[in-house]
């Protein structure tokens, strides 16, 4: 049987080793979190770009919607003009 120094020596060994890990598991949480915020940078960096994007399609909308418009209108005025032809013509 181990006598109580030899077992408190053991004990000893085992709370180093403890606090040990409890060191190697902050370091790693310290790792993990810089990690996450250069992660969260690219993340912040990305939606930038998306919102610069739908600005440049929000302003290429309105351009096709009038071109749209446009193009209608003269499709119409066209019809009109070749229905009254005809209606002239008989």
């Amino acid at each position: 049987m181990a006598t109580l120094e030899e077992r408190v020596a053991y004990l000893e060994g085992k709370v180093e080793e403890f606090v040990g890990l409890r060191e190697t598991i902050a370091q790693f949480e310290q790792r993990v979190d810089h990690r996450f915020e250069a992660i969260d940078r690219r993340f912040e960096a990305i939606d930038r770009r998306f919102e610069a994007v739908d600005r440049r399609l929000d302003v290429l909308d309105d351009k096709l919607s009038r071109h749209f418009q446009w193009l209608l209108g003269l499709e119409i005025t066209t019809l009109v003009a070749v229905i009254g032809a005809l209606l002239a013509k008989g």
